[in-house]
């Protein structure tokens, strides 16, 4: 799908050309490893791992974001591979980044003898609010959208987004895109997803978190349910899914997610695996 009238989406400083998608991505970058630095002291852990695997982190992240994409795109680069590597044009895929840093997040805290279950809680929050900052940079490419809106007509479309989303007017005309049959109003898909991650994060790090039974790495289960049940339904609106065959990759990877959550925090409540209360440990109550 073709955009039509974008909002700049670039900021030029002398021959350097910074994208906002790009300045998105790093804003919730950035915000996320405050939030940690901000947390690191209150679960009694050492800044320097968390500087030096936040470093490694973001560089598998970003790996793994562009890797998951380019396996169910490879129609796209099997004829010219070198392309897979151009990663300034697009083709990120955040289920890559949550895969990726799992299983680094795993191998380094196992190699520096640290508790995976704090560095879960320091970094899951920060992770899903980066990825309510990190849509934004789909809003300027006007990208990950939906169908179009409901209405019988142009103008009722447009109202749908004004009068009955509420939504302000840069973004409504930013989601005024050409489609298969002209120019139309298109779903904020970008904007469901962002609001979705947003209300998670503030659930997680300032609601449960004051729950005595909420335990230090609960955040894991927390996490993979909500973002998946978000990204499962709102998914189905988009138009530019990756795709196996008929089914929509994403969906089926967030069904997969939601269920080792749910499984990971029945199995962990039963067997009682670190089954030490957030707010208790940080408010001194009790200690390891």
């Amino acid at each position: 799908m073709h955009v039509f009238d974008p909002l700049r989406d670039s900021i030029g400083i002398g021959r350097l050309s910074i994208q906002f998608y790009a300045l998105a991505i790093l804003i919730g970058i950035l915000t996320a490893l405050w939030l940690a630095y901000r947390e690191v002291t209150k679960l009694r852990l050492n800044p320097d791992d968390l500087s030096d695997g936040f470093i490694y982190g973001l560089i598998y992240g970003i790996l793994g974001a562009r890797l998951y994409y380019v396996i169910f795109e490879w129609s796209e680069y099997k004829d010219n591979v070198i392309t897979a590597l151009y990663i300034w044009n697009g083709g990120l895929a955040i289920h890559g980044t949550i895969l990726a840093v799992g299983i680094f997040l795993y191998f380094y805290v196992k190699k520096r003898n640290l508790n995976i279950f704090k560095y879960i809680e320091l970094l899951v929050p920060g992770f899903l609010l980066a990825q309510g900052f990190g849509r934004w940079g789909n809003f300027f490419n006007q990208e990950a959208h939906g169908g179009l809106v409901p209405g019988a007509s142009l103008d009722a479309r447009r109202a749908f987004l004004e009068q009955t989303l509420h939504l302000p007017k840069f973004i409504v005309n930013q989601m005024y895109l050409y489609g298969p049959e002209g120019l139309d109003y298109y779903h904020p898909t970008f904007l469901y997803e962002s609001l979705w991650n947003v209300l998670g994060f503030v659930i997680m790090f300032f609601v449960l978190r004051k729950i005595r039974k909420y335990w230090i790495g609960d955040a894991l289960s927390f996490y993979l349910v909500w973002y998946s049940l978000g990204r499962f339904f709102i998914e189905d609106m988009r138009t530019d899914s990756l795709m196996s065959g008929p089914i929509q990759v994403a969906r089926m990877i967030s069904l997969v997610l939601a269920g080792i959550g749910i499984a990971w925090f029945v199995y962990r409540r039963k067997k009682e695996i670190y089954p030490v209360s957030y707010l208790e440990f940080v408010e001194g109550e009790i200690d390891e």
